[in-house]
């Protein structure tokens, strides 16, 4: 069994930092990195582009809106042509530093406010997944489930791998619990490897009201920014490795 361990980073800004990027990042097969909307500055993603390409990890843009107060995970109400443009700024924006660091990008995916809003809404996803598909189309979508990301990313010839945020409780239609709601994060780290368990024995998750749906994912994610990252990362990725499991970065996964 190949499966990714993915985190977003790159998630400080200036001299803030938000969790241990440095520590992470050897851990991982794939990163997504904040592209200076939500979070992130241009000192922060090239050095972040320089990491991962030293430890041999995926790169991939984390896109979201313009709100850095907010950590993107304000609602906005955006014109489309705005958004739009948002998406191809910050794709271009961590391309440049890829390419100067002689990197590959080679996924993105949408950060909170707006990733929630993409997975739930087919319209807006079938624009912003065209507007990736124009400016790359070898990118890779990596996105929590959602239907409509993965509908719209067919359309255009995409590939979509599917990551499972181990620390995020789900609906049963597969889309995420709004923060907003009780016990929608899930901070007891015994519970989360129980779920991850889960996950790769039987394919599935326990839903928010206690169902269980098939859940096919070939990612799994950490939250960079949360406390205790670096350990749960570890953890993770021992408990794969003793269950006979490979960590590979998303490029590297075979349809």
């Amino acid at each position: 069994m190949k499966i990714d361990l993915n985190a977003d980073l790159g998630e400080g800004f200036g001299p803030y930092q938000m969790g241990d990027d440095d520590a992470l990042i050897p851990i991982l097969s794939s990163a997504n990195v904040a592209c200076g909307f939500h979070a992130g500055d241009p000192l922060i993603m090239r050095n972040t582009v320089r990491s991962t390409k030293f430890s041999g990890v995926d790169l991939g843009a984390h896109v979201g809106f313009a709100d850095v107060q907010g950590f993107g995970r304000n609602k906005m109400e955006l014109p489309l042509a705005e958004l739009e443009s948002l998406v191809t700024y910050q794709l271009g924006a961590l391309a440049g530093f890829a390419r100067s660091e002689g990197h590959t990008l080679t996924h993105m995916s949408f950060h909170g406010a707006l990733g929630n809003k993409v997975a739930a809404d087919n319209e807006l996803a079938e624009a912003l997944i065209n507007t990736v598909a124009k400016f790359d189309s070898d990118l890779i979508i990596s996105s929590s489930s959602s239907v409509a990301i993965e509908s719209a990313a067919q359309r255009h010839g995409l590939r979509v791998e599917t990551t499972f945020l181990a620390d995020r409780a789900y609906d049963a239609s597969g889309l995420l619990v709004p923060r907003a709601k009780a016990n929608s994060v899930i901070k007891d780290e015994k519970q989360v490897l129980q779920r991850i368990e889960q996950l790769l024995n039987d394919g599935t998750v326990t839903c928010y009201d206690g169902e269980r749906i098939a859940m096919p994912a070939r990612s799994i994610l950490v939250h960079g920014d949360t406390d205790g990252a670096v350990n749960l990362a570890a953890k993770i990725r021992r408990y794969i490795e003793d269950n006979g499991g490979v960590i590979t970065p998303l490029s590297l996964l075979v349809n």
